[in-house]
């Protein structure tokens, strides 16, 4: 009777233990799953430095390929269906990387190229105009930006998430010509239209003011700074400025409704002076909380993120 007794007592006990065992477990991964819903500024920058570590990502040269695989591998990583989009423009080959996350309406897109300036052609040193711009801000910010998306976005979604790593943006020249050639692309070869794009170039300069881009829709981006202002940022301005061609004129060309999220007002602008210094992990947080909450919020209508 005492033996039967006791190994009740010890069953008992091993229940409990077990149970507990269970709890911490559940929190712990609880703590994991909420930590892992942050958008990490300083995990952007450090992808920042990478891709300048690799040299330019100009369109043909080696660092672009590593470049390519890089994104493509760490986007499979992190369960994201993954194509890479190839065609050929007079003569270059173009690589456009494409994540789908979702399925279904609503369907945004956000967008950003990965491609660094082949020239330096605004660098106030002219023997410096033949070389290649490193592309810290200008290519390298916005790309890191989306990977750290890719790492916060949840796998289960009540929306169609694509993000879009578009190439030979910034191969353009002086005419007018050659520039968001991947975009175009991209737009050409869609077979129904996306709700929305958002498009980052140029968002990580330490001394960060983003004003609204003329080209843009309005509403839109009135939309993207009503959510910055929520979070108590200031570096996005709601005022306009400027006017410019960038990845999101072939959406809006298209009749899809899009934005430029760019800070234009960067001393280092096709210089080699576009190094990691001139790049702050503040901009990139704040600049990549952003584009997250509005995700979380767009439409007004759904239930935010787990």
């Amino acid at each position: 009777m005492r033996i039967v007794t006791y190994y009740k007592e010890y069953i008992l006990f091993l229940s409990r233990k077990a149970f507990l065992v269970i709890v911490v477990l559940l929190g712990l991964s609880l703590s994991a799953c909420n930590k892992a819903a942050q958008f990490d500024g300083e995990r952007a920058y450090e992808d920042v430095k990478y891709q300048v570590d690799l040299g330019p990502r100009t369109p043909g040269s080696a660092a672009h390929d590593q470049e390519v695989l890089w994104i493509t591998n760490r986007l499979e990583d992190l369960n994201w269906q993954v194509e890479t989009q190839e065609t050929v423009v007079s003569g270059q080959t173009v690589k456009n990387i494409i994540a789908k996350r979702g399925e279904g309406n609503p369907w945004v897109i956000i967008g950003s190229h990965y491609d660094s300036r082949p020239v330096a052609d605004q660098d106030k040193n002219p023997a410096n105009h033949k070389l290649p711009v490193p592309g810290a801000n200008d290519g390298a910010s916005s790309t890191a930006i989306l990977l750290e998306l890719a790492r916060v976005i949840p796998v289960k979604i009540d929306k169609q998430i694509w993000l879009v790593f578009f190439d030979a943006e910034d191969s353009g020249l002086k005419s007018g010509s050659g520039w968001a050639t991947g975009s175009e692309y991209f737009v050409s070869q869609l077979t129904d239209h996306p709700d929305e794009a958002i498009i980052l170039d140029m968002v990580g300069d330490k001394n960060l003011d983003i004003y609204m881009e003329a080209n843009s829709n309005d509403s839109l981006n009135h939309e993207i700074w009503g959510v910055a202002k929520e979070l108590g940022y200031t570096q996005f301005i709601p005022q306009y400025k400027y006017d410019l061609i960038d990845d999101h004129i072939p959406f809006i060309n298209a009749g899809i409704r899009a934005a430029d999220v760019i800070d234009f007002d960067y001393p280092a602008w096709h210089t080699v002076g576009d190094t990691p210094e001139q790049v702050s992990a503040e901009s990139l947080g704040v600049v990549g909380d952003t584009i997250f909450k509005w995700l979380q919020k767009y439409p007004q209508s759904s239930a935010p993120y787990p």
